[in-house]
C-alpha cells in the first residue's frame, strides 16, 4: 500500500504541541494582566471621576480639585511632540531606506538612532533643561517639553517607519518605476500609502510614550495646572505653549508624593481613557488608510 505524506497527515510531535501551548499561554497571561491592571486601576479611581474632576482645575478659594488644565497641556504635548518628530522621523527613514546608499554613513545613522532610543529618559529630561530651556531660553514651558520629547520618541518612528517601508514588495518599486514614474512620485503615491499601517503603528507608540513620561517633562515643561486664557480672537491658545504646564503624570507623581491615592487613582483612570481612545481612533485611521485590504 502506498503511503502518501503530506502536511495533513503528519505526526504531531508532543514538543510542537508544548511549544503551542506554551505561546498561547503566554498570551493569555498578557492579556490577563493587562486586563488585571485595568480592572484594578478602575476599581480603585473610576468613583474619584466626576464632571467636576474634569472640567476644574486645582483652587483652595473655591475648594475644587480638578484636572482640567492638566488634559489640556497633555493635549498640547502630544500634538506639539508629533507636529515636530513625525515628517522628520518619516522623512529620514524615506532616505535611508529609499535614498541613501548601504555603507558606513548609514550604518552609522542607524547606530545612533538605535542608541537614543536607549537613553534615559531623565538624561533627555536634563539636556531638554539646559539646551531649550536655558540656552534657547525657552525657560519651563510646554514647548520645551515637546521639544525633549520629540528628541525622544525621533528614533521609534524612524525605525518602525523604516521597518514598514522594508515590508513593501520591492516589485511594487520596479513596476512603478518601469511604467516611467519618478522616484519621489513612487514614494509619494505607492510605498507610502503601503506602509501607513506600520507608520501608524510607530505615531501610537510615540503616543503612548508621550502620555506616560513624566521624568522628562519635571525639568522641562514644570507642573503648571492653569487651563489657557483664550482671549478675543484665541491668541491665549499660543500663548499657552510658551507657559508652564505639567501633564496628566505629572500630577499624578505630585498627587502620590503628597499621599493623595484617591486622586491619583482618578488621574490614572483618565489616563488610560485617553490612551484608549488614541490607540482606537489610530487603528482606526490606519484601517481607512490601509491600501492593501
Amino acid at each position: 500500500m502506498l503511503t502518501v505524506t503530506s502536511i495533513y497527515n503528519k505526526r504531531v510531535r508532543f514538543l510542537d504541541s508544548f511549544i503551542h501551548g506554551l505561546i498561547y499561554l503566554c498570551a493569555s497571561i498578557s492579556i490577563l494582566l493587562l486586563a488585571g491592571i485595568v480592572a484594578y486601576v478602575a476599581y480603585q479611581g473610576i468613583s474619584e471621576v466626576s464632571w467636576s474632576f474634569l472640567t476644574t482645575v486645582p483652587s483652595a478659594i473655591k475648594g475644587t480639585f480638578g484636572i482640567a488644565g492638566n488634559i489640556i497641556n497633555t493635549i498640547y504635548i502630544i500634538i506639539i511632540t508629533l507636529i515636530i518628530s513625525v515628517p522628520f522621523g518619516v522623512g529620514a527613514a524615506i532616505y535611508l531606506n529609499e535614498y541613501a546608499k548601504p555603507g558606513k554613513l548609514v550604518s552609522l545613522i542607524e547606530f545612533t538612532t538605535e542608541t537614543l532610543s536607549g537613553i534615559p529618559s531623565i538624561i533627555f529630561g536634563l539636556f531638554g533643561y539646559v539646551f531649550f530651556g536655558q540656552t534657547l531660553q525657552l525657560g519651563y514651558s510646554i514647548l520645551t517639553g515637546a521639544l525633549t520629547l520629540a528628541l525622544m520618541v525621533l528614533p521609534l518612528i524612524t525605525r518602525n517607519t523604516q521597518e514598514a517601508l522594508k515590508s513593501v514588495p520591492s516589485s511594487y518599486r520596479s513596476g512603478a518605476l518601469g511604467i516611467g514614474a519618478t522616484k519621489w512620485y513612487m514614494i509619494r503615491t505607492i510605498l507610502l500609502p503601503s506602509a501607513m499601517p506600520g507608520i501608524i503603528t510607530g505615531i501610537i507608540l510615540s503616543i503612548g510614550r508621550i502620555v506616560g513620561e513624566s521624568a522628562a517633562l519635571l525639568f522641562t515643561s514644570g507642573s503648571g495646572y492653569l487651563l489657557p486664557k483664550v482671549g478675543k480672537y484665541g491668541e491665549g491658545l499660543f500663548q499657552k505653549i510658551l507657559q508652564p504646564g505639567g501633564t496628566l503624570t505629572i500630577q499624578l507623581y505630585l498627587s502620590m508624593e503628597k499621599g493623595e491615592y484617591e486622586s491619583a487613582f482618578g488621574i490614572a483612570f483618565v489616563l488610560l481613557i485617553i490612551v484608549l481612545g488614541i490607540n482606537l481612533l489610530t487603528k482606526y485611521l490606519a484601517h481607512k488608510l490601509d491600501v492593501n485590504k
